[in-house]
């Protein structure tokens, strides 16, 4: 397997992260501020896909829903849920 050639770029930071990414490195958490940048893009593109996963799944659901079953009026709806509310709220449920 081929590795890409790695580019370097140059990023400003607010002081306190600096200061913060400095301190890990020097604790020895992380080899390098490189290292620790990898780390957290690697981390940031795992929540992205997480992220479009999620809203993958509720297109699919919503789309299910779209098609399954009859549609309920929206008064309707909202009624149904406040009466299951107010009887929950007594106890009744």
């Amino acid at each position: 397997m081929q590795q890409e050639k790695a580019e370097r770029i140059t990023i400003t930071l607010p002081p306190e992260m600096l200061s913060s990414i400095k301190q890990k490195v020097k604790s020895g958490s992380y080899g390098s501020t490189s290292e620790l940048i990898r780390e957290a893009m690697r981390l940031w593109q795992k929540k992205e896909e997480e992220h479009d996963a999620r809203l993958d799944l509720i297109r699919t659901r919503l789309e299910k829903s779209k098609t399954s079953g009859k549609p309920v009026p929206i008064e309707e709806a909202f009624s149904k849920i406040e009466e299951l509310h107010k009887r929950k709220m007594k106890g009744n449920i």
